[in-house]
């Protein structure tokens, strides 16, 4: 049975103890825009709270899976891991802050009052599951039509500063355009108090969930969030890009493409790689603002990589990213800022690059990843040109991946051959000769001058 299929089981056992469940949110919402719901709401109406959990407690049992309460106080319910369940709740500001609401649950609450409180019209729909009946008190219908966000109500919100980096998500994901009536609202709002988690998992949306996160960022500019909230990114307007590059706009707009670029590049990539790639790809260029120079009739960024390492911590920082699952994904973002132009200039090189200079780089960062946003900051440099025509285009990254790939380093460089033990067998104590020999023999192994076990003992004899 699907979650659909399970929404609408329970709402018909809701209707039997005098209830009444309604679909309500991105589910209706997708719905009426011929997109399948991967997740349903229910809202329901005309229940106390706590004969609801009985019933819902009931209803999950008999279909193998648990209710888990998400703040009982709020009176929210998930049933696995797609179905939503609540009863209408109004919030009631009481102190500073995203958090400084008191909420409270009211069955009786009627449908209008309910979808008052929701941040967009489109978002503010009511649909039940066993009628089909629409319930559209804020002419949300009609804004889906228009391909248009508008906020529901001015007074509620503007008491939540979030909305104003789902406005920029929403608009983004859904390719939506924004009213200008909300827009003036957002420019109002004060974003500061929002804690890192949210932030994050906002634009988290907006750079994974978006085919053109390019969308969501130029809002994030219009409605004067990069400008409270990430002064990094605020940096890169007017800084002037390689005119023979990127002739149609400064590092902001550059910076804009390449994302668009990275999220074609991911989606064969676990989580923390795909996080890790759209990152990589928002901060590549953050070194540039003090970098770039007009040197002998042409603007030069010489040494941005390096000078983008402290910029992006301070951005990473913002958003409290550290390891996803297990991934350093802090690290690796940090590593592509400072060796993104090294597969353009291993192409370029005037002598050959060894195998040896691969492996090492393979130490720092994982050189696939570091493909993928070198990839996406060449295509994001020339939007109306023919990329076919041109000598740099992606080229580079395409002779530096297959490289990578016959070394077989593609997320790390090899594992060293000879190990402590083996120099114990040997009969050398440990001792801080032993690190000097197994550095010195892997170094030789990272050229290819070591290939074996046998090789690496005479290696480490001749030394011991």
């Amino acid at each position: 049975m699907s979650f659909h299929e399970k929404s609408i089981e329970l709402a018909e056992l809701i209707r039997s103890e005098g209830g009444r469940a309604m679909l309500v949110g991105g589910c209706v919402r997708d719905e009426l825009r011929g997109i399948p719901a991967k997740d349903w709401d229910l809202e329901v109406y005309a229940v106390e709270p706590k004969k609801l959990r009985s019933i819902l407690d009931g209803f999950a049992e008999s279909i193998g899976l648990s209710t888990d309460a998400v703040g009982e106080s709020f009176a929210v319910y998930k049933i696995g891991p797609h179905l939503d369940v609540s009863i209408p709740r109004r919030e009631r500001k009481a102190g500073s802050g995203h958090r400084g609401f008191v909420v409270e649950g009211d069955p009786e609450m009627s449908f209008e009052e309910a979808c008052s409180r929701r941040d967009f019209t489109v978002n503010a729909i009511l649909k039940d599951p066993l009628t089909g009946e629409i319930i559209d008190p804020f002419n949300g219908g009609r804004d889906l039509g228009k391909k248009l966000l508008r906020h529901v109500s001015k007074e509620t919100f503007v008491e939540d500063s979030l909305r104003v980096l789902r406005a920029a998500q929403f608009a983004a994901r859904l390719e939506f355009q924004i009213a200008s009536e909300t827009v003036e609202l957002c420019k109002s709002i004060d974003v500061t108090d929002l804690p890192k988690e949210r932030i994050w998992g906002e634009l988290e949306k907006l750079l994974l969930h978006a085919k053109q996160p390019s969308i969501g960022l130029r809002w994030l500019y219009d409605l004067g969030v990069v400008d409270q909230l990430f002064p990094e990114l605020a940096s890169l307007v007017g800084v002037p890009q390689e005119p023979e590059w990127h002739p149609e706009g400064d590092v902001d707009v550059h910076t804009m493409m390449v994302a668009d670029e990275a999220r074609k590049l991911i989606d064969d990539l676990d989580y923390p790689r795909q996080v890790t790639v759209m990152l990589g790809a928002v901060c590549h260029d953050l070194g540039k603002p003090p970098t770039t120079e007009f040197v002998d009739g042409r603007t030069r960024s010489l040494g941005h990589d390096e000078a983008g390492v402290e910029p992006t911590i301070t951005f990473l920082d913002r958003l409290g990213i550290h390891a996803i699952h297990g991934f350093d994904v802090r690290e690796q973002v940090i590593q592509l800022v400072r060796y993104h132009l090294k597969p353009g200039m291993y192409y370029k090189s005037k002598t050959p690059v060894g195998d040896g200079a691969f492996r090492r780089l393979a130490r720092k960062v994982e050189p696939d990843l570091l493909y993928r946003v070198a990839k996406a900051d060449s295509l994001g440099r020339y939007p109306n040109w023919d990329r076919s025509k041109l000598v740099f285009g992606s080229e580079a990254q395409e002779w530096f991946i297959e490289r990578v790939r016959e070394l077989q380093v593609e997320k790390s460089a090899p594992d060293p051959i000879l190990m402590g033990r083996h120099l114990i067998d040997l009969g050398l104590q440990p001792s801080p000769q032993f690190k000097s020999i197994l550095d010195a023999v892997y170094e030789l192994q990272l050229d290819g001058k070591i290939i074996d076990l046998d090789s690496a003992i005479a290696e480490a004899q001749k030394r011991i």
